[in-house]
């Protein structure tokens, strides 16, 4: 019984050294490497212009001071635990490691191109998926020609 005790036991601490939760400070040090911290910066620059038509009477100077009272850290902090839940500190370790290679850093400094040109491929798709069910839905309706 002992025997069987101290094996769980020992599992127990190799598991937890495996799973280890990465720290909030490697998850940040990981977004700032990556780009990933000033996505926000963008997010907002997307997401002002639609805020501003839904007030459209708020003038200028108010929406200077909503952009001033802007803290990109409050959402670096709620982002940091949803690294941390689905990645161990050994991964972003391991992460900042690639990420810090000429061949991560050019990963890097190309992944947002990719993002926007496989989205837009994306939409392509999308667009010919719904033409050929539409044109196969009115060839099986007749009254809709």
């Amino acid at each position: 019984m002992k025997k069987l005790l101290a094996v769980f036991l020992s599992m127990g601490i190799v598991f937890s050294a495996v799973a280890e939760q990465a720290s909030k400070e490697s998850v940040e040090k990981l977004m700032v490497l990556t780009g990933a911290s000033d996505m926000g910066k963008q997010m907002m620059g997307q997401m002002l212009p639609a805020m501003q038509q839904m007030i459209p009477d708020a003038p200028p100077a108010f929406w200077q001071s909503v952009t001033e009272e802007i803290n990109m850290d409050e959402m670096v902090a709620l982002i940091v635990p949803v690294y941390q839940k689905h990645l161990t500190e050994e991964d972003i370790q391991h992460m900042l490691k690639f990420f810090s290679t000429p061949a991560g850093k050019k990963l890097i400094s190309v992944q947002p191109v990719i993002m926007q040109e496989s989205m837009m491929i994306g939409q392509q798709w999308g667009q010919q998926l719904f033409m050929r069910a539409k044109q196969k839905y009115d060839a099986m309706t007749p009254a809709a020609n």
